[in-house]
């Protein structure tokens, strides 16, 4: 009897229940119909069910809404966008870096400038003694913006720099994400307490309930006075230096004196008002009219899931990639391209391009060690040289097209995949 009341009344409204909830993806969806087949089917194999694993894992729409205020722009960030584009007319660089500079900043890309210095940092060490010093002589403000600050010697010893300036009195913000902000509840307080501004990127609440939990912030920047910044793929721990369970970490980073550190100011200032709902970006003072003496082009790129229709970082690796004449030197530790990238990487290396990867012969996360092996011999099939780096852990993500010099052979600390 009670399962004859199931079978006539409950299993039929679940079923319409489905139907109902396939139509909503139907629609929730429709920009991208292989993720709607997917999840459809899902719902048809698992009801009701199969609904709630898509609000949690699979749905897009949440990031729609969510990262629409970090689209928003500001008076400051189209008048620096138009200088950029001035900047590129005036460039004395080839007839290709210009297309490619012009492309770039149609895609996402803040401005370029050429009157840059640079110095580039692969060791942690010289990286971070640069950064302390720089920070102990900031006089107007300090713009700090990190995926992970650990609670360590290097971690406490940034962060007590970070607390002695505030109590100065220069302006310090410092923007983390949450799951990566590991410093203790004692130092947050003192660095409060002396005035500096502490912005957490995503709640641990919204990082726990969201559906999108992998919308982290990643980003390793730093603007001192609006003269000096840094950039890179160090986030600030012991490890970095070279200290952890990995041994020699092998990054990259540059710190850079020069008109492309206002760029940075306008990347640090969307990513705060996005977070801390403070508008900076109009601010004039951020933004210091400087005469640089550098004569380095630089363009900053950044992208997201608040950039996925345009995603300037992705058109730009693609772009070298097809345009690449001679060479593709490439270091990740994380190799999971998308299709179109690999097929990219294949026609390059097809046409006599020398393409070589570099990527750890040890892994920080288990399931991405094994994919850069599934994708490296993807791309090896075809002429791709890929290198495997024993000298510790290679967390550098570069990648350097048609460069100038002796032919490329690798360090005795690596081999051949």
């Amino acid at each position: 009897m009670i399962l004859d009341l199931i079978l006539d009344n409950i299993v039929p409204m679940i079923y319409l229940m489905d139907l109902v909830l396939m139509l909503a993806l139907f629609v929730l969806e429709r920009s991208n119909p292989s993720r709607a087949l997917f999840w459809m089917m899902a719902l048809l194999l698992l009801p009701v069910i199969g609904f709630v694993l898509y609000l949690f894992f699979g749905q897009s729409f949440y990031s729609k809404y969510a990262f629409r205020p970090k689209g928003t722009t500001d008076a400051i960030v189209d008048e620096m966008s138009q200088k950029g584009v001035e900047a590129i007319e005036n460039y004395g660089g080839t007839d290709g870096d210009s297309r490619m500079a012009k492309s770039i900043n149609s895609a996402g890309g803040l401005f370029f400038t050429s009157d840059n210095n640079i110095d580039l940092y692969t060791d942690g060490n010289a990286k971070f003694d640069d950064f302390k010093e720089d920070l102990r002589n900031a006089k107007r403000f300090i713009h700090v913006e990190y995926y992970i600050i650990r609670k360590d010697a290097l971690g406490n010893e940034i962060m007590d720099i970070l607390t002695e300036k505030a109590r100065e009195g220069v302006e310090v913000r410092l923007l983390v994400d949450a799951i990566g902000f590991n410093t203790g509840v004692k130092e947050k307080k003192r660095f409060k307490e002396a005035g500096g501004r502490l912005c957490m990127f995503h709640s641990m609440a919204t990082c726990m309930l969201s559906p999108k939990k992998n919308n982290r912030n990643h980003r390793k920047l730093a603007v001192i006075d609006g003269e000096i910044g840094y950039i890179g793929g160090f986030n600030i721990g012991v490890e970095y230096l070279g200290k952890g369970e990995f041994g020699h970490w092998r990054d990259s980073a540059v710190r850079i004196k020069g008109s492309a550190v206002n760029a940075l100011c306008v990347r640090f200032g969307l990513d705060w008002k996005y977070a801390s709902r403070e508008n900076i970006l109009a601010e004039r003072r951020y933004y210091p009219e400087c005469e640089f003496e550098g004569d380095i082009p630089v363009q900053i790129v950044s992208g997201g899931p608040d950039m996925e229709t345009t995603n300037g970082i992705a058109f730009q690796y693609m772009q070298m990639i097809n345009q690449a004449n001679e060479s593709i030197f490439i270091h990740t530790p994380y190799f999971g391209p998308g299709d179109a990238f690999i097929m990219a990487l294949r026609a390059a290396a097809m046409r006599g391009v020398d393409v070589r990867i570099i990527i750890p012969d040890i892994g920080d996360h288990p399931f991405v060690y094994w994919a850069n092996r599934k994708y490296t011999s993807m791309v090896m099939e075809d002429g791709v040289k890929v290198y495997e780096y024993h000298d510790g852990f290679v967390h550098s993500k570069t990648m350097v097209v048609d460069g100038t010099g002796a032919p490329w052979d690798p360090p005795t600390s690596m081999t051949g995949a």
